[in-house]
């Protein structure tokens, strides 16, 4: 039961960390049992551990020690008889001895208790400082015993009677249990919630011959990380196809499921991909992170001069409005934070998307279902029919849903949508092979924003370097001499990767007089874009460049993500 003077409850409440209702939760379903209370809102994903704990540092005025900031050769404390099994028990670490005081780590400040007894027991003063659970069985594990890894501990205590099945033929019942097994659970939690504090917006498991690759995909980038053995990939797949209500059975043809998670206090939808490969089941999850979703144009990383022409074509009555650029370039997010920026209540709103990604309030969402003839095209007519003001494609796949809403611009429909093509000019000459006509596009069609994501420097370990004389000519619009460039050295904060996040670089490209002229004249990509650059639109690699000399990104990121392009 709750009790009322509980100094964590109070605390985190003050904080607005966790609600009433949360409380209530816990209370009604009797979670609590007897444990630490703050242990019980992160074991149920109400809170993350090191909010909860950055949260009593502030307030208690204790520090805070990361994983990072222990000792790193050896355990600095000799002659201490503090038991290992009480260590763990108890979730407590000894840091040093100064001047007859221990400082210990703790998990839990409130365990006055277990402090006065080592107090006492040791004829020590004591200092507490704050750990997470898992940073101080870590440390626990390597300096009293064989130093591993969280994953390999949890996977020690997964025992698999691998001759029960095979890949080829597994025993469904046996592979349920065993996801179904407490062990199973807290790994795949484990793999979703590291996923979630790297801010990776991908997981990847793929088995091999041998072994077992899980690879989290950060900032655009797949990175390698410890994964469980081989043997367990079956019944981690398992776990996830219950989590995302999809046949444990099939094992033959691919599925997509989604799972909903409350984790670190914030709601995490993911989408789930399974595909049969020659060594088993290959798992891809998406994380989509609401809580990440950045839907504000002015932080996404627009050129001053080419936000200011886009929101006044988003503000526009009608026509027609197309992002471009590869999968994974940040097309939705744009559009999300278009419509969000025009969502008032004057306006009636509707998007169809293959998924919705994210839920926007005041919008109404469709998500295409092909499998009951609901397509971009068929969802596209109902649509108009429900007299809307804007209207959001997610893609544009044919001839077919490209007709529709090319004609749905031109009867007074604002219309967004994307559409795969490498540069702004490209989308014109993509319309027109798909058999959309050269008239219909140059009047229905506004305007065309190309973009792609780089990754930022890490602003904890940026520094200045030099780049090769070939690389700073092909730059060509500045000054060599003056030319600046930076890149991350690599640090903690960055995990050593010397990025930190994403940004946007933008071409725009306007549909005025001229360009219009060019479309029904049927002119190649090449002519719409020169044209389009004399007029003064910024190409890709030249907003890019902006970036390098800003400090913002490095070239070779600029030149990671867009095409060898003269200047």
């Amino acid at each position: 039961m709750l009790k009322k003077s509980d100094p964590v409850e109070q605390i985190l409440l003050r904080n607005n960390k966790i609600t009433e209702k949360i409380l209530g939760e816990i209370k009604e379903n009797q979670l609590l049992a007897g444990h630490y209370l703050g242990k019980t809102l992160v074991d149920h994903g109400y809170i993350h551990a090191k909010v909860l704990l950055e949260t009593l540092s502030q307030d208690l005025k204790i520090p805070f020690l990361a994983f990072e900031d222990y000792p790193k050769n050896q355990l600095p404390i000799k002659g201490l008889n503090i038991p290992e099994a009480f260590l763990k028990e108890k979730t407590i670490f000894p840091i040093q001895m100064n001047d007859g005081t221990l400082t210990i780590s703790v998990y839990d400040p409130f365990d006055l208790h277990t402090i006065e007894n080592l107090k006492v027991s040791l004829g020590k003063k004591i200092k507490i400082l704050l750990s997470t659970e898992e940073t101080i069985v870590e440390a626990i594990e390597t300096f009293y015993g064989a130093g591993e890894s969280t994953m390999g501990r949890m996977v020690d205590g997964i025992k698999d009677n691998e001759d029960s099945f095979t890949e080829t033929d597994p025993d469904t019942e046996h592979i349920r249990d065993m996801a179904s097994e407490a062990p199973v659970i807290k790994l795949v939690n484990h793999i979703i919630n590291k996923a979630t504090e790297m801010g990776a917006s991908d997981i990847h498991l793929e088995p091999f011959a041998e072994d077992l690759i899980l690879r989290y995909r950060i900032d655009g980038i797949l990175h390698n990380f410890e994964a469980p053995p081989k043997r367990l990939n079956s019944a981690i797949c398992t776990r996830i196809k219950i989590m995302a209500d999809l046949d444990i059975s099939e094992r033959r043809l691919p599925q997509d499921g989604r799972i909903k998670l409350k984790l670190q206090g914030k709601d995490i939808d993911m989408r789930v991909s399974t595909l049969p490969t020659l060594h088993g089941e290959s798992v891809v999850i998406r994380i989509l992170d609401r809580g990440n979703l950045n839907v504000n144009l002015g932080e996404m990383g627009f050129p001053k001069n080419v936000l200011e022409q886009f929101q006044g074509l988003i503000h526009k009555p009608y026509g027609k409005l197309l992002v471009t650029g590869p999968t994974g370039s940040g097309k939705t997010t744009t559009l999300y934070g278009a419509l969000q920026n025009i969502n008032t209540p004057d306006k009636k709103i509707i998007t169809i998307e293959d998924p919705v990604e994210y839920q926007i309030r005041g919008i109404n969402q469709i998500h295409v279902k092909p499998k009951i003839g609901l397509d971009f095209a068929s969802g596209l007519r109902s649509i108009v029919r429900q007299d809307p003001d804007v209207i959001m494609v997610g893609e544009i796949r044919d001839a077919q849903t490209a007709d529709v809403a090319i004609q749905a611009a031109l009867t007074g429909h604002l219309v967004f949508s994307t559409v795969h093509t490498n540069d702004a000019a490209g989308a014109i000459t993509r319309l027109l092979d798909m058999g959309v006509e050269n008239y219909l596009i140059s009047s229905a069609v506004l305007g065309v924003l190309a973009q792609r994501l780089v990754r930022v420097i890490c602003k904890k370990c940026i520094e200045p370097t030099k780049v090769s004389k070939t690389l700073i000519a092909e730059m060509g619009t500045y000054d060599q001499e003056e030319m600046k460039t930076f890149h991350g050295k690599g640090c903690k904060e960055c995990s050593h990767t010397g990025f930190r996040g994403r940004a946007g670089i933008y071409e725009l490209l306007v549909v005025d007089d001229a360009i219009r002229q060019l479309i029904l004249d049927k002119s190649t990509a090449q002519i719409i874009r020169e044209t389009a650059r004399n007029k003064g639109m910024t190409t890709l690699r030249e907003d890019g460049w902006k970036k390098v000399a800003d400090g913002i990104t490095t070239v070779e990121e600029v030149l990671r993500v867009t095409l060898n392009e003269q200047t």
